[in-house]
């Protein structure tokens, strides 16, 4: 089986009828399922001092992060965000989630998951063990049915500045994702989960693979990264080619077990050398890996039976300054990802009225629709994340109406994504999904409204759609 690049796995991911995509449900009522495997220390800011960890108005002056903490405490940080791993998501929270309607969850994970791609020798610190967490997780979410998006979030080098969210607080100058060495550690990581994802059994409702989350809004600070884009793709397709994944079923094995295959793979003539380091280096990772993952070593792993993974981006708006458009760079299923802060200064004004204005004449579905960031053929989608958080003080009845409006516009796509699963009781008001149902802000069953009707009063009123 030679590598063919793009031609290749366009061809096979739309001339074979039987080969469907990982399917999201139907309708998806998702939530993301953050500070487990990447830690935001605002929304557990209790258990995150009991860890030994600090709060500060510049999270570089601090120990705010993920690295600070492990390079703080270098003899317990895996023993403490163990115990972190082990009590923030439970089978008991898989169990209320499923009880409050959610079928689908976004997990963010850190390049650290994957420990070779630490370069501690130059100073990376982060805890170890992480990849048995996310195993053990799930497998509890396999046991309810719940489809899941894995969601690289922080990325190697960093791809924001002051962002806890990308696993170390970083400044202007030192957010170094937008690198070949860093995007090269990104791709690798592609390349181990696309493995891991189609060969172990608990990584079997696993749907998709975000490339990455919220890179820097202005797209002239993020070099190469339109490229990024289409490299995050060609890995996955390759790693799926060599696990006869999207091939017509008449291709060859090129060997009996996947890691002497992928490594064929790697010695074949390609054009495109960011992808075929990626395959090389995944392969001895992987081989490190069996004693985790006995699968990598097994012969059962070509079959025309696989699909193919949905590739996940945030879409085209979430930069300005020409960025590139991430359709470019689909081949087969894809989805787009689309983040909306309320909080922070997107209506016209800061009150409850200019919100229900502005929300209820959103635009943004239809706009993503005009760049192809909704491919239809494999049943891609736009999602949507969002929560109830507002620059004001709001009531309980304001936010019934803004769980509906916001429920109603996002609806319009194959569904949402909640902000978060739970937080500490501090911000879980307007934050936390399982709060808000407990407060009836959000309806138990989330295809349901308090008032299907609450847009009437406000839709072509005034309003800036963006």
């Amino acid at each position: 089986m030679v590598f063919n690049l793009k031609s290749f796995f366009t061809l096979s991911l739309t001339v074979i009828p039987s080969i469907l995509a990982k399917s999201l449900p139907e309708k998806v009522y998702g939530v993301n399922i953050g500070s487990w495997l990447v830690l935001e220390p605002w929304m557990l800011p209790k258990e995150w001092a009991s860890m030994g960890g600090e709060m500060c108005d510049d999270c570089t002056k601090c120990i705010m992060s993920e690295r600070a903490l492990t390079k703080a405490y270098p003899d317990t940080a895996d023993e403490l965000f163990q115990a972190h791993w082990d009590s923030w998501f439970t089978a008991a929270d898989v169990a209320a989630l499923q009880d409050a309607g959610i079928n689908t969850v976004r997990i963010p994970l850190g390049y650290w998951l994957v420990e070779a791609l630490v370069d501690r020798s130059s100073g990376e610190t982060f805890p170890r063990n992480g990849l048995k967490a996310l195993k053990r997780g799930l497998r509890d979410l396999k046991k309810a049915g719940m489809a899941v998006v894995l969601d690289h979030h922080a990325p190697p080098g960093g791809q924001a500045a002051y962002q806890t969210f990308a696993g170390q607080c970083l400044t202007d100058d030192q957010v170094a994702f937008y690198t070949d060495y860093n995007y090269a550690r990104a791709l690798t990581w592609t390349a181990v989960m696309t493995a891991l994802t189609h060969l172990d059994p608990d990584f079997s409702d696993v749907v998709a693979i975000e490339a990455v989350n919220e890179p820097i809004m202005d797209s002239s600070k993020t070099p190469g990264y339109g490229d990024f884009q289409k490299h995050f793709v060609l890995t996955i397709r390759a790693v799926e080619a060599v696990l006869g994944i999207g091939l017509s079923p008449f291709a060859e094995r090129s060997s009996d077990t996947f890691l002497s295959a992928l490594e064929i793979q790697t010695q074949s003539n390609s054009s495109d050398v960011a992808v075929t380091a990626a395959l090389s280096a995944s392969v001895d990772i992987l081989g490190d890996l069996t004693s985790v993952v006995t699968e990598l070593l097994g012969v059962a792993w070509w079959g025309s039976n696989r699909q193919p993974l949905t590739t996940a981006f945030m879409d085209m708006s979430w930069q300005w300054n020409s960025p590139a458009n991430p359709a470019d760079a689909a081949i087969g299923p894809a989805l787009y990802d689309n983040h909306l802060y309320y909080g922070y200064g997107v209506a016209t004004s800061e009150d409850p009225e200019a919100y229900l204005t502005h929300n209820c004449n959103l635009d943004r579905v239809e706009r993503d629709l005009l760049v192809n960031n909704t491919p239809l053929v494999f049943g891609g989608t736009l999602s949507l994340k969002w929560g109830l958080m507002t620059s004001f003080n709001a009531t309980d009845d304001f936010l019934l109406k803004w769980a509906d409006s916001q429920k109603l516009q996002y609806g319009k796509g194959r569904g949402w994504f909640y902000w978060n699963f739970k937080t500490e009781p501090a911000v879980a008001r307007q934050w936390s999904y399982l709060e808000g149902v407990a407060r009836g802000y959000l309806t138990k069953d989330p295809a349901q409204f308090h008032d299907p009707d609450v847009c009437k009063p406000y839709i072509n009123t005034t309003a800036s759609s963006s």
